[in-house]
């Protein structure tokens, strides 16, 4: 996968591509990420990428020619134009914007099949609109909430997609059951010692019955997700199965 980023603070990223799971799968060649000043594609001795908005109000707005530029720049020549290229070969190009549509699990894992994704992270007050009409093929918000720019979004994007590359994790079955991944948060994790300070683990994790074992995780899922995230458990897809689960729990509530 390759993974360009437009930021006007490439320095931001250092820490955060370079180490953990991220850091890991770079080294192992299975992602490879580009971090873009747009300001050197400004067009102009000052390398101004912002102007006042036309009809006047606060704050500045970030122009359309330096983005664009850059954007194209990071774009094969046999896939450049508009339209005439095949459907799927351009990149997703992600404005990350708190207009945009919330970030989730399924977002992650569909965004995770791409082989080329461009973030730009913007600054100032916004963007010119023509860069959400005709550049960007996403945009997207990880929250309710305001940041003073992009970059920070991008990374928790980035670190959420890198990790579903196959081989990124050390266990693959990490990523599928994680929660979110399958629909429901995940179920609770003990390790060694079987007693701390009075509190043991419970008894079924011991068994080393695998089925039993599967079946309490299963339940425990289900009840966390239905006394933290009830609404989780209102989606499209839920089994059958999880469903009665949820209704038995209930009534022991």
């Amino acid at each position: 996968m390759q993974i360009d980023v437009l930021t006007l603070f490439p320095e931001m990223f250092t820490g955060v591509l370079g180490t953990s799971i991220v850091g890991k799968a770079q080294q192992k060649g299975l992602v490879s990420f580009r971090l873009v000043n747009f300001r050197e594609f400004s067009g102009n001795k000052h390398g101004q990428v912002d102007d006042m908005p036309y009809g006047g109000g606060g704050g500045m707005v970030l122009k359309a020619e330096p983005i664009f530029r850059a954007v194209e720049s990071l774009i094969e020549p046999s896939v450049e134009g508009s339209g005439a290229e095949e459907p799927g070969k351009r990149p997703r190009v992600i404005l990350m914007c708190p207009q945009g549509q919330r970030y989730d699990q399924k977002l992650a894992e569909e965004l995770a099949e791409e082989d080329h994704l461009i973030f730009i992270c913007g600054h100032y007050e916004g963007y010119d609109e023509r860069i959400r009409e005709h550049l960007v093929t996403d945009e997207i918000s990880i929250g309710d909430y305001v940041l003073t720019g992009g970059e920070l979004a991008s990374m928790v994007i980035i670190d959420s997609v890198v990790r579903l590359q196959p081989g990124a994790l050390g266990n693959a079955q990490s990523a599928v059951s994680d929660s979110y991944s399958t629909g429901l948060l995940e179920h609770p994790h003990y390790t060694r010692p079987a007693e701390f300070r009075g509190w043991t683990v419970p008894d079924i994790l011991l068994s080393g019955h695998h089925e039993n074992i599967e079946q309490w995780r299963l339940e425990e899922a289900v009840r966390r997700t239905l006394e933290r995230r009830p609404d989780l458990l209102e989606a499209e897809g839920i089994s059958e199965e999880v469903k009665k689960i949820a209704k038995r729990l209930k009534q022991q509530l």
